[in-house]
């Protein structure tokens, strides 16, 4: 079975996070890393801040959503996510 994540990334150049989803997070954190991903590679070298494993992409991309959300960061503070 395939799982997918919802992940917070962290650089350590300006300590401000990047959320997103994908399917293999090594591979995608190794991406952004390498400047691969055009809105990250200013800001590189990023770390996994927080991330949480789901059954379907779809489930995986709401929570990145989520997370962009005022109600999201409200709730990620709360938890002293970020």
């Amino acid at each position: 079975m395939k799982v997918y994540c919802a992940y917070i990334l962290k650089s350590l150049k300006d300590n401000r996070y990047y959320y997103g989803s994908c399917e293999d997070l090594n591979k995608r954190l190794a991406n952004h890393n390498s400047c691969k991903v055009k809105a990250t590679k200013y800001r590189v070298p990023f770390v996994v801040h927080y991330f949480e494993e789901l059954e379907t992409r779809s489930e995986a991309y709401k929570r990145e959503m989520f997370f962009k959300t005022i109600e999201g960061y409200q709730r990620l503070k709360e938890k002293r996510i970020i």
